[in-house]
């Protein structure tokens, strides 16, 4: 079984845990832009941020087999220092165009300020100029009024629901989100958002219908294989495999592809790997033995991971 994370910050993350999620069967990654645990004081550091999602993350997850995509935005924390928010903004539009961006993200609300609303709505205009898609952040306080007004504010602005993602949904959630035709985004993350039990049975009431999960595992505690996880939980408590395929690889790979920037042949004809590539001088390997001409992992049998 193959599978997408569609919402995961692997700059945070290490090469081993590239090596695991590809031995998982992770054929493919979204990386959206993301704060860095600590306010930003200029916009040089937004600059070398977004730089780094569009160029070495690519490379370094080629280096492993895995095909890396990213969102680029303004995230909803840092739309509050105003002065800031306005010099990415200026900036966002030479990003968007460049090769792997799936969408105008993680954008939404925090805490629901009118910076907040003016930014979210600032990038949801651009989205619609440029004609990207759109992967909202919805707030973790006041969650289902914040998902309400998320959507609201994008048809408002011309957004098609077909074309947002509204990601970090619960059970308060869910039936909004599909009701208005968005795709709903539910994060397997420790204690903070989804469980894996809890997202088993979302599926088994729900269905797999536009239903998409994701592990948004960054610097913090986390999982980068809570999607594989998350599957094996599925078909041990019953649920049909072609569901457990939709959640865990179709629905995001059906919403993504819309950009025109993420299609199964990037993965299914891969090239071979070959780690004696060097991103601007750089190696992923510190000195270990190169692997050359060797295929992708195309992942083992879930029963026979170990999932440490």
């Amino acid at each position: 079984m193959k599978f997408i994370d569609p919402h995961i910050h692997m700059l945070a993350r290490t090469t081993d845990d590239y090596e695991r999620m590809a031995a998982a069967g992770i054929v493919a990654v979204i990386e959206p832009a993301f704060w860095l645990g600590q306010p930003r004081t200029n916009v040089g550091s937004y600059i070398d941020y977004l730089s780094s999602l569009v160029g070495w993350e690519r490379f370094r997850a080629a280096q492993f087999g895995i095909r890396h995509y990213c969102t680029i935005g303004l995230n909803s924390k840092e739309a509050n220092n105003e002065a800031l928010a306005e010099q990415v903004m200026e900036i966002l539009p030479r990003y968007l165009v460049k090769e792997g961006v799936v969408a105008v993200g993680e954008i939404g609300y925090d805490d629901q300020t009118p910076a907040e609303d003016r930014y979210y709505r600032a990038q949801l205009a651009l989205a619609v100029q440029l004609g990207m898609l759109v992967m909202v952040h919805t707030p973790h306080r006041d969650k289902k009024a914040g998902t309400i007004r998320s959507m609201e504010v994008a048809l408002e602005m011309g957004m098609a629901p077909g074309r947002v993602v509204i990601d970090h949904n619960n059970e308060e959630t869910v039936q909004d989100v599909l009701d208005r035709g968005f795709w709903a985004g539910f994060t397997l993350y420790p204690n903070t958002k989804m469980g894996n039990e809890r997202m088993v049975e979302i599926v088994r009431r729900y269905g797999p219908e536009r239903i998409f999960v994701d592990s948004s595992a960054d610097w913090g505690v986390s999982d980068p294989l809570a999607v594989p996880r998350t599957a094996q939980l599925m078909l041990e408590r019953g649920i049909p495999v072609d569901h457990v395929a939709a959640v865990c690889y179709g629905n995001a790979l059906a919403a993504y592809a819309q950009s025109g920037q993420m299609q199964a042949a990037d993965w299914e004809a891969p090239i071979p790997v070959d780690q004696r590539t060097l991103f601007e001088g750089n190696s992923v390997l510190r000195g270990q033995v190169p692997q050359v001409g060797v295929a992708p992992a195309a992942g083992l049998p879930l029963g026979e991971l170990a999932f440490k």
